[in-house]
């Protein structure tokens, strides 16, 4: 897939894992690409953010109001690719502040820099895309993943509302991807957790095992692909129930 028109992207978490892999396959020439995390990642802008951080939040939002007030281009992208699964418990469990850091990474970062994204991007010509990652922990029981679940059915309902919002007015293509299992440090941290605090740590292993885990490119390109798809807004999809 190529585009030779102007594109800005900005990925959260593309120091490692599938956001990495999506800053390394962007489709579009020429696109500038803005690096949303702590660490940064070799060969990108960088914007220094603790997501976890609410204090973090509004040095994002002043990068998507600034940055689009000025691009011309054609092509505007926020994908919201930073995540974590510690601390991997049961709720009763595990320690409170980390805990607390999952749930503001995970839950809330995503709905209040999507809102600030739309708002930046409101009115704006042009191809605009919002995508947020979702999982199939979403709509299954996870025994010490509590908040991870409950994260991303959150993301899955707001991307359902957003969209169906921004369909109305605004314009902005909004969509949630669950990725499937992923061949990356998140499904490496999964396999060495305990199995007291995981129970169903065993499947994990498996699929590791029997080669089952997807390359983080493969996963990146489909994902690409799928902005130009035709998707309805508010689509949350699972790539592993789509063709290709």
């Amino acid at each position: 897939m190529t585009d030779t028109q102007n594109a800005l992207v900005w990925i959260s978490g593309a120091s490692s894992g599938i956001g990495a892999a999506l800053a390394a396959c962007v489709p579009w020439a020429g696109a500038r690409v803005i690096d949303i995390s702590r660490r940064g990642a070799p060969g990108l802008e960088h914007l220094e953010a603790d997501l976890a951080d609410p204090a973090s939040w509004e040095a994002v939002a002043v990068s998507f109001a600034q940055e689009l007030a000025a691009f011309a281009g054609d092509r505007v992208v926020f994908v919201h690719a930073a995540g974590t699964i510690d601390p991997v418990g049961f709720a009763a469990e595990v320690e409170s502040d980390a805990y607390q850091r999952n749930v503001l990474l995970n839950a809330a970062s995503p709905q209040v820099l999507g809102q600030a994204f739309l708002a930046a991007a409101s009115g704006r010509p042009g191809r605009r895309h919002l995508v947020l990652m979702t999982s199939g922990a979403a709509n299954n029981v996870y025994r010490g993943w509590s908040s991870y679940g409950a994260a991303k059915a959150a993301v899955d309902r707001w991307v359902r509302t957003a969209g169906a919002e921004q369909n109305e007015r605004g314009g902005v293509q909004v969509v949630a991807v669950a990725p499937g299992t992923v061949d990356t440090a998140m499904q490496r941290m999964i396999r060495e957790t305990s199995a007291d605090a995981f129970p169903q740590r065993q499947k994990f292993v498996d699929l590791h095992e029997g080669g089952e885990l997807s390359d983080p490119v493969d996963v990146a390109t489909r994902m690409w692909a799928l902005l130009d798809a035709g998707l309805a807004n508010g689509s949350v999809v699972d790539l592993r129930d789509l063709p290709g």
